[in-house]
């Protein structure tokens, strides 16, 4: 059904792009990946599609970040965001397609606005170290976006941030939490149908991708300034999410 050169060119693009978030830029911008996916099949199949890719890319970056994560936060992120895995299943075995289009398309268009409020100083990031209880609150959030688009990252994010950590503690302890939320979305996932022979042969043809991705993204994390590298993210969550919603709606 979607063997075809357009499909494999925009899928391969996704996950390498994918790749080079997660191996190298703290997983903010890989649910971009399933957004662009859904724009061209059903949100279902995107996301199913990419959460092997996005496990194999865990994989490929926990070698060069291995224990260099922030323990505690990463339990309190991990232990919060279950309930939110639970709760994004729970939705979307009741909505419609088009909905969860929308629904991403408004994740990808909040995530944009939300960091452009904070570079124009209209939300302050916090300047204490957030509590356990912000930490479960946010981990259960990013559970529940990470379900729906794979976007648990801006959530994590606040959290995270809010500790203080280099750069490289960040990116280690985003990729050890979300290696383990993947793997917990992987059984509702699988529960649900989202997983097929087809989606799973894809995997196949564009695993090679996901880890020429995250090889870039960890040489990447080394090289390339932060801002660069957003700045056209943002560029690209615009356009996807509003394209998303304009088929959702129309």
């Amino acid at each position: 059904m979607y063997l075809n050169f357009e499909f494999i060119l925009i899928a391969a693009s996704a996950t390498v792009f994918a790749g080079i978030s997660k191996g190298g830029f703290g997983s903010n911008a890989a649910f971009v990946s399933a957004a662009i996916l859904a724009t061209i099949v059903e949100p279902g199949s995107a996301i199913g599609i990419m959460l092997p890719l996005l496990i194999l890319m865990d994989f490929g970056s926990l070698k060069p970040f291995w224990k260099k994560w922030i323990s505690r936060e990463s339990w309190i992120l991990v232990l919060g965001s279950i309930p939110g895995v639970i709760l994004g299943a729970i939705l979307y075995s009741n909505v419609s397609a088009d909905f969860f289009r929308f629904l991403i398309g408004v994740i990808c268009l909040a995530f944009v606005l939300w960091q452009a409020l904070q570079k124009w100083n209209v939300i302050q990031k916090s300047i204490r170290p957030l509590s356990d209880i912000y930490g479960i609150f946010l981990g259960c959030f990013a559970g529940f976006t990470s379900f729906i688009s794979h976007a648990g990252g801006p959530a994590a994010a606040i959290y995270l941030l809010s500790k203080k950590p280099t750069k490289t503690e960040y990116q280690a302890t985003t990729v050890i939490v979300f290696w383990a939320v993947n793997l917990a979305k992987a059984v509702p996932y699988t529960f649900l149908g989202l997983f097929t022979l087809e989606t799973l042969f894809l995997d196949l043809i564009l695993s090679p991708f996901a880890l020429i991705g995250v090889w870039i993204g960890v040489k990447a994390h080394y090289m390339i300034s932060e801002r660069l590298f957003f700045s056209f993210t943002y560029i690209l969550l615009t356009i996807t999410g509003a394209r998303l919603i304009w088929i959702a709606l129309v």
